[in-house]
């Protein structure tokens, strides 16, 4: 009944001509005509626009500087002493007893994380190793735009691609450490030069000054960056925020997209009869409704391992999408409030299991050093109130009503699907959006921060993908 109610309204906005066409066509038992009348009259959108935007402060300028700049991350004796004054004035708060991680970070744990901290974490040494690899930073829409660019050690039988890694939030830039040297010293036949910039508002991209910068803004603020330097058609890759601005950059600029390669992906479950039949019968007859046996494994079952789990890890997502100002005053104000907060993540997205332990199975993919470097990215740039802000400027409105949730994706996709992500989305599913991919992997191991957990597996996965379009 509604597809006659919505062709009988889209019969009477057309104009008189229009309609006497489609009455002779009636009329003369052509329906074949009236039904490729109406196929063909909508075309399906395949880009988005790029829009404009400005972020810096005041009023937008005439012209802004282009040029790229040379950047070193830098500390001070007076930075590292106001670190250790705040931290030694923690009030620390008793846990429940046996709560281990199913409270939140657990105090007790907490302590001994602050004592390494304090007296043993060498904060100019990891200053020296995020030096390792060149910095830039350039201005864009009002921005300084803060930018990592590695160049692979090129030789004559290789081919050299450019690839562009995005991070999520609470991640950054340094997440992708490990996977750097795996991309770009690879001895196969593809290596790939690395570009990857800082979400503006995360470490040491400026923090926008406006309200209204979402991944449709960061996105376009990419694609220029890739222009800026000297890049046509390149590949792209990322999770969780860097999922969405990576899909939206492949929509506004698909010309430009060789292929876009994701290790977190997320499409709405199908409305009506058939969502409710995959629910239904999913587990039992898989097959029936396009999933595998490992799709029913990771989904199944479905409230349990998929609502409920929403349920219990996303508060902190309806605080930031909200009041994130309000949450942001205590943990840009307490070291250790800021290290629970963001760290307790690193432990249930890594493995919901964790949550059972009490030291959340933290060390267990990951060392303090490089836990507590990514907790001084935030703290020593005062990055974590902008970072949170980025999630209430994407849930403004109904994320499926905004265009580039009404646009499905046509650059080739490859899919990384890690057992211990957040959510499970199966390739039939995926299909629904991205309506080429080349590739779809149920990867053995691994969760929410893949290129920091596991970065061989995600290099392994992301040259495949690659060598597939290549070819």
């Amino acid at each position: 009944m509604q597809r006659l109610l919505d062709l009988k309204n889209t019969f009477f906005d057309l104009d008189v001509n229009q309609q006497r066409l489609i009455g002779s066509a009636l009329a003369a038992g052509g329906i074949s005509l009236l039904a490729y009348y109406f196929v063909f009259k909508k075309k399906e959108r395949k880009t988005i626009p790029l829009g404009e935007g400005w972020w810096g402060e005041g009023v937008k300028r005439l012209s802004e500087d282009t040029k790229v700049h040379s950047f070193k991350v830098e500390t001070s004796d007076q930075e590292i002493q106001d670190l250790y004054e705040r931290i030694d004035r923690t009030r620390f708060s008793d846990p429940l007893e046996d709560s281990a991680f199913h409270y939140g970070f657990n105090t007790n744990y907490l302590k001994k994380v602050v004592s390494y901290w304090r007296h043993q974490f060498d904060w100019k040494k990891q200053v020296d190793m995020l030096n390792k690899y060149p910095h830039y930073k350039t201005k864009i829409e009002g921005l300084d735009v803060h930018f990592i660019h590695v160049q692979p050690k090129n030789k004559a039988h290789q081919k050299v691609l450019p690839l562009m890694l995005v991070h999520g939030w609470p991640g950054c830039f340094y997440e992708f450490y490990k996977i750097i040297p795996l991309l770009t010293e690879d001895q196969g036949d593809v290596v790939f030069e690395l570009i990857i910039p800082s979400i503006p508002g995360y470490g040491y991209s400026e923090a926008p000054h406006k309200k209204g910068f979402n991944s449709l803004a960061a996105a376009r603020i990419f694609l220029t960056l890739m222009e800026r330097l000297g890049f046509s058609q390149f590949y792209l890759q990322g999770g969780d925020w860097g999922s969405l601005i990576t899909t939206n950059m492949a929509q506004m600029k698909p010309e430009c997209v060789k292929g876009l390669h994701l290790n977190m992906f997320i499409t709405r479950l199908q409305k009506g009869f058939k969502g409710l039949l995959t629910l239904v019968i999913g587990p039992y007859l898989p097959f029936l409704v396009g999933l595998t046996k490992e799709d029913v494994k990771r989904l199944f079952p479905f409230f349990e391992k998929n609502v409920w789990t929403i349920l219990r890890e996303t508060g902190y997502m309806h605080i930031q999408g909200t009041k994130p100002d309000t949450a942001g005053c205590g943990v840009n104000n307490s070291p250790v409030g800021l290290a629970a907060y963001i760290l307790e993540k690193f432990s249930t997205w890594t493995d919901d299991s964790y949550r059972d332990h009490e030291d959340g199975g933290l060390e267990r993919k990951y060392t303090l050093d490089e836990l507590l470097t990514v907790i001084m990215i935030y703290w020593t740039t005062s990055s974590i109130v902008s970072s949170m802000r980025f999630y209430k400027e994407n849930l403004t409105m109904n994320p499926d009503e905004r265009i580039d949730g009404l646009t499905n994706v046509f650059v080739p996709a490859g899919l990384a699907a890690f057992p211990k992500e957040l959510m499970h989305c199966p390739e039939s599913w995926a299909k629904t959006k991205y309506k080429k991919i080349y590739s779809y992997t149920f990867m053995p191991r691994g969760g929410h921060f893949a290129a920091f957990e596991e970065p061989q597996l995600l290099a392994d996965d992301i040259f495949s993908f690659i060598k597939k379009v290549e070819q």
